[in-house]
């Protein structure tokens, strides 16, 4: 997929951003910021700070894992999926409809058995309190990186659409930035400051339900303009392959075969892995699940939260072809643009009729703010109870565990805003994009390996102990480096194997399991070798 070019070169024909469109965001954020503080209700303890209580209904967690996993760039660039190419996207997510049973049949029981607050609490009790900390870090990284990466680029259509609708028609790019970025940050933050988990899950529901909406809408406004029949419309796309929804890979060498994501094999088989890699190991996810009733009612959001992830994406796939239809299958090129990313953002800019525009930049933050205010709550939970806790909470009451727990939200909130306007900085100073923001678009699959990893050998292997584990959870994390396209590929010699992002999870969980159990050989061989000699 084609990244959004961050610099806001759009076309300049606009309708404009009215009176009406400034009021509808305004009230959207302070809506945002009452309702989440008051559906939280009153927070005595991390329990109901980071769990809810674990009282939350099925239903509403199911639905907070899709908001969690749609940001604002998913909102622009899935329809420029389907633009440009054709529906064999969705291949993925039979994957991770796959990936999501696998993690409530097996995966969620283990949870729910030790009564843990923390994915990586798992963990200690199977190797210890290091592999548990060396987990908790290595999520904590990757969350700062991948999360600062992920909010200026939620930024990048939400700049684009203020700017071209003539908003700020005086500020710079980098001064768009820093709004949207601020805005985002500084509303999320409070209601997940003062309402924990609860007020991000019930505020997850009503953000879904606006972003969709906003798309709804889009949809039904350009169907209504369609430059053809409906019957010529389909006749169009079947004629592109459009519709063409699985892709065998025939023809391919190996090496293509392994490079491309859209085989089906690779698609289906590295989205399910994916899958229970970031929602069986992933705090993001993980924290979701045990804030439910019980194990039952987990098992009921998971499963049914990879079928409607998979609806939602059909979804935008189909506005990506009524935008084919609208505007006839122009290039980027001849529609003035960047890249096909921009081409939903270019309708809303041009074709969403004055005082709707409004609607949509609520949309769009509602996608945002989704995002981040589950990083936001993960990385607090993890901070708290894998890393300060065990070493300086145990003699500490509710109330000053609860106070350190909003304490580490705000930090978070802060170091995410901080990394966000760095990237930004980083991505507008110069005309190329530098190595570290594909570096850190990428890493959350990186380090899912070597997570999935450390799951599975203390799920399924007894014999390597925290030594061994430890060993094949970084030997996962380095040698992964060296299979991605990326920064420490190219100073390499020679030709690389480079394989689809799909796979990364599964090469770097299968270095990790097979490191851990050829160390636990060796050690036993070097420890029982000298004694059998004696």
């Amino acid at each position: 997929m084609e990244a959004v070019n961050p610099v806001l070169t759009l076309n300049d024909h606009h309708v404009g951003f009215t009176t009406l469109d400034y009021i509808v965001v305004v009230i959207y954020l302070i809506v945002v910021a009452v309702f989440g503080i008051w559906s939280a209700g009153r927070q005595r303890s991390t329990k109901d700070y980071f769990l809810g209580g674990r009282d939350m209904p099925w239903w509403a967690v199911l639905f907070s894992v899709v908001a969690t996993e749609t940001s604002t760039l998913t909102f622009i660039s899935i329809p420029a999926v389907a633009y440009g190419d054709n529906l064999t996207f969705l291949q993925l997510t039979l994957g991770y409809i796959i990936g999501r049973v696998v993690v409530a049949v097996w995966f969620l029981p283990a949870y729910f058995k030790g009564d843990l607050s923390t994915a990586y609490e798992y963990l200690s009790q199977r190797f210890g309190s290091g592999m548990r900390s060396a987990a908790s870090y290595t999520f904590i990284v990757t969350r700062v990186l991948a999360d600062g990466v992920r909010l200026f680029a939620t930024a990048i259509p939400l700049a684009i659409i203020l700017r071209l609708a003539g908003a700020f028609p005086e500020w710079t790019d980098i001064q768009i930035y820093a709004l949207a970025i601020g805005l985002i940050s500084v509303i999320t933050l409070i209601y997940t400051f003062l309402g924990g988990i609860k007020a991000v899950i019930w505020m997850d529901v009503v953000q879904m339900a606006v972003y969709l909406g906003g798309a709804l809408f889009a949809a039904v406004l350009m169907m209504g303009q369609m430059p053809v029949s409906g019957s010529e419309a389909l006749a169009i796309l079947q004629g592109e392959e459009k519709f063409r929804l699985f892709n065998w890979g025939g023809g391919l060498g190996w090496r293509e075969f392994l490079a491309d994501p859209y085989v089906f094999w690779i698609a289906v088989f590295g989205g399910a892995v994916f899958s229970v890699a970031s929602h069986g190991t992933d705090q993001l996810i993980v924290q979701r699940m045990l804030s439910t009733r019980n194990l039952r009612d987990s098992q009921k959001a998971m499963i049914w939260s990879g079928v409607a992830a998979c609806l939602q994406f059909a979804f935008f796939l189909a506005v990506g072809l009524l935008l084919f239809i609208f505007y006839q299958g122009m290039s980027p090129d001849e529609l003035g643009l960047q890249t096909t990313d921009e081409v939903f953002a270019k309708f809303i800019v041009e074709e969403i009729p004055s005082g709707i525009a409004g609607l949509i930049i609520a949309a769009l933050m509602a996608a945002a703010m989704s995002s981040l205010s589950s990083s936001l709550s993960a990385l607090a939970s993890a901070t708290t109870f894998d890393l300060l806790k065990p070493k300086w909470g145990a003699g500490w009451t509710q109330k000053e565990e609860l106070f350190t727990s909003r304490l580490t939200t705000i930090f978070w909130g802060v170091v995410l805003t901080g990394s966000a306007l760095f990237f930004t900085w980083l991505q507008l100073s110069g005309d190329e994009r530098p190595a570290i923001v594909e570096l850190g678009l990428g890493i959350a699959s990186y380090t899912y390996g070597g997570l999935l990893g450390a799951f599975l050998l203390g799920l399924l292997f007894p014999k390597p102990d925290k030594t061994d584990a430890m060993i094949g959870f970084f030997a996962g994390l380095i040698s992964l480096l060296f299979m991605v396209e990326g920064p420490v590929q190219n100073i390499l010699p020679g030709e690389g194997l480079a394989v689809a992002w799909p796979l990364y999870t599964l090469v770097g969980g299968f270095i990790v399991i097979l490191v851990a159990n050829l160390s636990w050989w060796i050690r036993k061989k070097i420890v029982t070798s000298p004694m059998e000699g004696r």
